[in-house]
């Protein structure tokens, strides 16, 4: 159970509110093709206890960016407000959304061997392959 107390965001033109509670205080880079198209450069989310509850749900659209994972924005003004996988209930938040007050850390990077070489974080992190990732978020079997 996280420790920590929830969090909101609010997209640019304020039509819809995130709320959720993260997983820990650690931010993770994802640097898949997909993830970097989609946010201009490196996603930047952090990993929610649960689903995200929302204000102005009516104004989201989602968009099925894989066969097992989703992302969703504002359909006024375009930000984006979450990455989830279909199933399984992992959902992450871009943690600029978020209003300032957690003391957030750059903990891991993901799919690091599609990350470009013209970029590079200073901080010391974790670093998973898309392989690794995948496994780490598969149920695993007894």
């Amino acid at each position: 159970m996280s420790t920590h107390s929830e969090r909101s965001g609010l997209c640019l033109c304020g039509a819809v509110r995130v709320h959720m509670t993260p997983r820990s205080g650690n931010v993770d880079a994802c640097h898949c093709t997909m993830c970097r198209r989609w946010s201009g450069g490196p996603f930047l989310g952090v990993d929610s206890e649960g689903a995200l509850r929302f204000e102005g749900e009516e104004a989201i659209a989602v968009y099925a960016s894989s066969e097992w994972a989703e992302r969703g924005f504002c359909r006024h003004c375009g930000t984006h407000l979450f990455w989830r996988l279909r199933a399984g209930g992992h959902w992450s938040v871009p943690v600029g959304l978020l209003d300032e007050g957690e003391p957030w850390r750059l903990a891991s990077q993901i799919f690091i061997e599609e990350k470009p070489r013209w970029y590079s974080f200073a901080e010391p992190t974790t670093n998973l392959t898309g392989e690794e990732v995948f496994a780490k978020l598969s149920p695993q079997s007894d």
